[in-house]
């Protein structure tokens, strides 16, 4: 990490300057990952108080850590960390946006799963698409259909398959039986009675 001085820069001993660079290594183990970055780093001094400012740009954003104390080192201490804080939270909020959670990235796998080999790589030959397809379990989701609902009629169901879903499971009100009612490619619907 490149860093520029500014200011009153006779007071920064040589040691101040080891403990300085050594800090913003640390920190530039975070950020040196896209290229060298530079450091500007300005000190001013106002009634024996020394103001240090850290600015830098990650990610297309200005960071900015700024610390003011009577002494040198903390001023800089401070700084420091407030431009760490920064870095960390900029560098989170990037990771966390830029990757599906874990939930998501799971259940995109099972979606891929669920599709058949020929529609999932349709440049993959069917012979080797044929044993993936014999070695998988189909899966099976259990429905519950008494779960707070009443029984319904025909119509009823239809819009509610319209409403949402691709399948409903009712208890058909004029015959009380278990119904099935799934939505087919063309857009007609199947229906299931037991």
């Amino acid at each position: 990490m490149k860093l520029i001085y500014s200011g009153k820069t006779k007071e920064f001993t040589p040691e101040l300057e080891q403990k300085v660079t050594a800090k913003l290594e640390k920190i530039g183990k975070f950020v040196e990952k896209r290229g060298e970055r530079e450091v500007h780093l300005t000190h001013h001094l106002e009634r024996h108080l020394h103001k240090i400012k850290l600015a830098m740009n990650f990610y297309d954003h200005a960071l900015v850590g700024e610390g003011a104390d009577g002494d040198l080192s903390t001023a800089v201490h401070h700084a420091i960390e407030k431009l760490e804080k920064q870095i960390v939270e900029l560098r989170t909020r990037w990771r966390d946006t830029h990757r599906d959670p874990k939930g998501v990235r799971s259940s995109k796998e099972t979606w891929n799963n669920d599709v058949p080999a020929e529609q999932a790589a349709p440049k993959k030959q069917a012979r080797s698409a044929a044993p993936a397809a014999a070695s998988r379990k189909p899966k099976v989701f259990r429905v519950n259909y008494t779960e707070g609902r009443k029984p319904m009629t025909l119509d009823e169901a239809l819009l509610e398959l319209e409403r949402d879903g691709d399948y409903v499971v009712y208890q058909d009100s004029g015959r009380g039986c278990l119904s099935v009612l799934i939505r087919r490619p063309d857009g007609n619907a199947d229906l299931i009675e037991s």
